[in-house]
């Protein structure tokens, strides 16, 4: 049987997901990190996910180091990661990862980048393979299916792609990490979505110290 189609995101508790579109190549290089407005994202990034960095399996998947927290918030990731068994994202996050993930990219799964642009696969060590489509969403989504088998897929971002998913009624549910952090600007993650095409069940809350984790089934009115 066909896994579930989800996403997993961080949210502030102004409803972004995201601080300001920046070019990546401020984000990401050396030679740009001084630029003010790299490293105001960077701050807001890292606000928005301060409560990731502590965690034992965050830290041990990403060869940081043994030890960390456990708890709720580590369970949280682990779950994500043993659910699935393919990731679809858009490519600009792409773009932003191939400059910022370690050699060993952190997936370890088959990863569908949807995009204009034709490339061979790239593979990574630790079993990684980066596959990049040009004929959109619906296809991406279906080779994605196709390499998870009976496991989730999941649609990793950034935002534009997982609007385009939920827009598309192709997500069958989606939870967010809340965190205690307010933006004022940046990237909405409902943004471009219709609210009257769909409707939510909150299924699961489940918190800690450092965000809430809300997990909502999604119904097409």
């Amino acid at each position: 049987m066909a896994g579930k189609v989800f996403f997993s995101v961080t949210m502030s508790l102004d409803g972004f997901m995201a601080p300001e579109d920046v070019p990546l190549d401020l984000v990401f290089t050396p030679e740009g990190r001084s630029d003010p407005r790299a490293r105001r994202w960077q701050r807001k990034w890292s606000e928005l996910q301060a409560w990731v960095f502590p965690q034992r399996w965050f830290r041990e998947n990403l060869k940081l180091g043994q030890g960390g927290e456990e708890g709720a918030d580590n369970d949280a990731l682990r779950a994500t990661f043993e659910r699935t068994g393919a990731s679809v994202m858009g490519r600009r996050m792409f773009d932003g990862g191939e400059l910022a993930w370690p050699e060993e990219a952190p997936f370890h799964t088959p990863v569908f980048v949807v995009t204009h642009t034709k490339r061979d696969p790239w593979e990574r060590p630790g079993g990684t393979t980066f596959h990049f489509v040009t004929d959109g969403i619906v296809s991406a989504l279906d080779q994605a299916r196709q390499a998870a088998g009976d496991r989730d897929v999941r649609i990793a971002g950034g935002a534009e792609t997982i609007q385009q998913y939920l827009e598309a009624g192709l997500i069958d549910e989606f939870t967010i990490a809340l965190a205690p952090v307010l933006f004022g600007t940046g990237i909405r993650l409902f943004d471009r979505v219709d609210p009257d095409r769909l409707a939510l069940e909150q299924t699961r809350t489940d918190g800690s110290s450092r965000v809430t984790h809300l997990t909502y089934a999604v119904r097409q009115r």
